[in-house]
């Protein structure tokens, strides 16, 4: 350890102060870093102090010399008494603290730090690309926001950089960038990374695969990258160009992998891809492959079954009036209350499968209920159609595309109703409709029915429907990266800036379900969110001690839990640090 001085312009006037320094070694080399900031000395304490502190310093393997002092402001530091002006001790450089920190023990627990020092060795640069991807997906878990906003708002308001021991000056949205630019190279290794250390750490079994798409929208053109196509829009913004984003997850949610397509491609065209991807990453297995009925196609059921895959996958809402007799009959199986399934074998439909028939009241409620607001819907536009055609003369032609309009935007209950537009003998339109009473018992009766078709032949009913609701978890992860970690909208243009952005994003969400597992283990239920903002609340603050001698104490610690924080931490197995070190790159 040394004393240096230090020096700062106020009022027009040149000060002198020291500060206590101690030298480490990194990776990179040595550095140095302020221990404490002392103040003002007159020649008597700094002869004092500097001779204390030569009298710590020595080689980094070699223990203190027998007799000599050793100083340790951090670890244990022994007792010191000073008289301190406690009218005039204050707190200054008040920061978050307990979401990145959480966010710093996740990537510990994940072994990404040593990951990413692996793959991406370091090089001259001033601060290591490693650590610039750690500031990304850290303020992806905690403050989803633009490069820009991270670099200029979030990262100064945090102590993010002190824990890393990067200068707030080496941090600008242009180094985050090429951040992005390092990190995507790695994405399949990281995959495999991951895959295996979630594993290890939650016991995760990977018999069962959840298949699902999803669709991401851009601000502005993104003409330079050839992903942005126009296409079905599941956040309702067909105006926009999109990409679509495929995710296999586990039967809990974890995340395996992922792939980006173009913005219009089909649900179908991408199941022989992301399986064949995923089973050359991870070696095929006998797992079990669960997709929802937009996947469906007889070229991808026979890409599965020819493989000797097994599959469970939702089907048409067509193919289930070919089970009519099927939903008529009494000889359900009740999973739960208001569900009930049923397992049947059609050989003249498909050799070898069978198909699970199930029926959810609450399910059938709100098919019930939407298909009862489209038929009042259509319903009260004919009666009104009607009656203006019987009191005006109107184009026939015109009146047709009314009507296809109409019955267009309420496609559920279009099938109910009968309508023609003929044409009176003075030329003007008329229009005859009815609703059509097979088509409306048909809907009364399949009203919550859906069916499930599989080659897994020794399931039960009850089995094979559980094994399908748990797409509801790969729904779940799409919901959560779209509200909690803001994969939407992306402002990248580029198709490399997308899809790093798109991989950060993924990797927040690795991190969030890596709390989860936690706090589940822990007995704190399931819901990450909770814990990050109570954590949240967590701050350092430099405490400044003015003492009677003119010199100023200044440390900077972490504020004291609250009982409820102490007992989320204690529970997920976290010891919240003291204090923490001032670094000087």
């Amino acid at each position: 350890m040394f004393i240096r001085q230090k020096f700062r312009t106020k009022n027009g006037k040149r000060h002198a102060y020291w500060a206590l320094v101690e030298s480490y070694r990194t990776e990179r080399g040595p550095r140095q870093r302020v221990v404490s900031w002392l103040g003002k000395l007159d020649e008597q304490g700094r002869l004092g102090v500097q001779q204390l502190a030569q009298q710590s310093t020595r080689p980094f393997d070699q223990e203190p010399a027998k007799g000599k002092v050793q100083l340790s402001f951090l670890d244990e530091p022994e007792p010191r008494y000073v008289k301190v002006d406690a009218q005039a001790v204050r707190v200054e450089n008040c920061k978050q603290f307990g979401a990145p920190w959480l966010a710093l023990k996740l990537i510990e627990k994940l072994k990404l730090k040593e990951l990413l020092d692996r793959l991406i060795p370091i090089g001259r640069e001033s601060v290591p690309w490693s650590t610039t991807i750690l500031l990304l997906l850290i303020a992806r878990f905690c403050k989803p926001s633009s490069e820009l906003y991270i670099a200029e708002q979030w990262l100064p308001r945090t102590s993010l950089l002190t824990m890393l021991g990067v200068p707030e000056s080496r941090v600008d949205d242009n180094r985050l960038y090429r951040g992005l630019d390092q990190l995507l190279p790695h994405k399949d290794e990281i995959e495999v990374h991951l895959k295996e250390r979630l594993g290890d750490l939650f016991e995760l079994e990977f018999d069962l695969l959840l298949y699902d798409v999803t669709s991401t929208f851009f601000e502005g053109q993104a003409a330079a990258n050839p992903k942005a196509q126009r296409g079905y829009s599941r956040d309702k913004r067909s105006d926009c160009k999109q990409v679509c984003i495929g995710l296999v997850v586990t039967r809990c949610g974890m995340p395996l992998g992922y792939m980006v397509f173009s913005g219009n491609t089909a649900d179908v065209t991408t199941v022989e891809e992301i399986v064949e991807t995923m089973e050359s990453r991870y070696g095929k297995a006998d797992r079990v492959w669960v997709m929802d009925r937009g996947m469906v196609s007889e070229s991808n059921i026979a890409f599965l079954r020819d493989g000797g895959r097994r599959y469970i996958i939702g089907t048409p809402k067509s193919m289930l009036r070919k089970f009519e007799t099927e939903l008529i009959k009494k000889d359900w199986h009740t999973v739960r209350e208001g569900l009930e399934v049923k397992l049947c074998r059609r050989d003249d439909l498909a050799q070898g499968e069978l198909f699970v028939v199930c029926r959810s009241a609450d399910r059938r409620l709100k098919d019930e209920g939407i298909l009862r607001r489209s038929e009042e819907k259509i319903e009260a536009r004919l009666k009104s159609m009607t009656d203006r055609c019987n009191s005006q003369k109107r184009d026939v032609q015109k009146v047709e595309r009314e009507i296809g309009k109409l019955l267009g935007q309420n496609t559920r209950a279009s099938k109910l109703f009968d309508v023609q537009v003929k044409t009176r003998d003075s030329g003007a339109a008329e229009i005859v409709w009815a609703k059509i009473k097979s088509h409306t018992d048909w809907a009364t009766l399949s009203a919550g029915c859906y069916l499930l078709r599989t080659n897994v032949q020794d399931w039960s009913d009850e089995e094979l429907w559980k094994a399908y609701i748990q797409l509801s978890e790969a729904e779940e992860a799409f919901r959560i990266q779209k509200t909690d970690l803001q994969l939407r909208p992306i402002w990248h243009q580029k198709e490399d800036r997308v899809d790093a952005h798109l991989l950060v994003c993924f990797l927040a969400y690795v991190m969030w379900k890596t709390l989860g597992g936690l706090c589940k283990q822990a007995g704190l239920g399931d819901e990450p969110r909770r814990i990050l903002d109570e954590l949240h609340e967590i701050r350092s603050v430099d405490v400044v001690l003015p003492t009677q001698d003119g010199i100023e104490l200044r440390q900077r610690c972490i504020s004291r839990p609250s009982e409820h924080q102490a007992i989320l931490l204690e529970q997920l197995g976290l010891d919240l640090p003291k204090r923490l070190r001032q670094t000087e790159m």
